[in-house]
């Protein structure tokens, strides 16, 4: 796709986009996508930054989403109004989820191999960690806005860059052997991966799906505490501790404080400002327990067979 992009040919004609049986855990269609919305990021290298405008690469990307949107929706079922205080609602979701623990699995058995597997797959969001759901600041109005803002001020190290989270995640990387570089492992990454990153960057990029990123940022607030305390905790079995383990023992302590105003001071205020948006946030609540579990399905599955979860070789110590 890269190459793609970065031949003249992009600029006359994309790949056009076939039938997928199961377009959340596909590989081509979430790299692909995964590298149409890194236009709108940190670029790629070698590809032109006006192809971020390009209405051609817009109706190419239009297309993948159209698809991952109507498989999730299949899923998950359609964003519908709730009875009951959305906040509220947040925690029963997140609460009532029966997907396998990865969290546990790490904090308990997983081999220093299957650990640096699970950071290599994170990485794709948590180098650029909190950058998806600032996407909805402009897009939200008073208490949400604070709200929100709030949150992501932290996210970003609250003025100092040494504590901004993708730069904690990048020293547990460095501290397990591993790539810090921003998209060192992008083509080892599974289209199941790739599919929670694209997730975030969807309802981020679309003022229309602004509820959904609100409800997305809920649920990835309230979901952390418990399994960030597992990880660092898995780290220390294994002989690990700060920088490697910093990033997660951050995340327990922010997060316990983030998940009650990311739940109703954002989710919930937001349901009260637009209350026509409640089962967006909802629908993106739901969206990211669906995959978030597919994801460590697919890592559990692949460790059980002791078996790598990445595409491609074993994991090294360079990309």
């Amino acid at each position: 796709m890269i190459e793609y992009l970065s031949s003249n040919r992009a600029k006359a004609l994309l790949p056009q986009v076939g039938s997928v049986s199961e377009p959340l855990a596909d590989d081509d269609l979430q790299l692909a996508l995964y590298l149409c919305y890194e236009l709108h990021y940190r670029g790629l290298e070698g590809v032109s930054p006006d192809l971020e405008w390009s209405p051609r690469v817009l109706r190419f990307r239009s297309a993948l989403e159209e698809m991952m949107l109507e498989a999730l929706a299949e899923e998950v079922g359609p964003p519908e109004l709730p009875d009951g205080d959305v906040g509220e609602l947040v925690f029963e979701l997140v609460e009532a989820d029966d997907a396998p623990s990865l969290s546990r699995y790490i904090e308990v058995t997983a081999s220093l191999e299957e650990v640096r597997e699970f950071v290599i797959h994170r990485s794709a969001y948590q180098l650029k960690e909190a950058d998806p759901h600032s996407w909805a600041i402009p897009r939200l109005a008073g208490a949400p806005k604070a709200a929100l803002v709030e949150i992501q001020s932290d996210e970003y190290g609250g003025g100092d860059p040494e504590r901004v989270h993708s730069t904690l995640f990048a020293q547990s990387m460095d501290a397990l052997g591993l790539d810090a570089t921003y998209g060192a492992y992008v083509d080892r990454l599974p289209g199941t991966t790739l599919a929670t990153v694209n997730l975030m960057s969807l309802f981020g990029l679309h003022r229309r799906w602004r509820g959904a990123i609100v409800g997305h940022l809920a649920a990835f607030e309230v979901s952390s505490p418990r399994p960030n305390g597992r990880y660092a905790n898995g780290l220390r079995r294994l002989g690990f501790e700060p920088p490697a383990t910093t990033f997660f023992d951050e995340h327990v302590e922010a997060d316990s404080v983030h998940e009650n105003i990311a739940a109703y001071d954002l989710a919930a205020g937001l349901a009260r400002v637009e209350p026509e948006l409640a089962g967006d946030i909802l629908f993106g609540v739901r969206a990211l327990l669906l995959l978030d579990g597919r994801f460590a399905e697919l890592l559990l599955n692949a460790w059980r067979l002791d078996e790598s979860s990445l595409r491609g070789i074993a994991p090294s110590t360079g990309s």
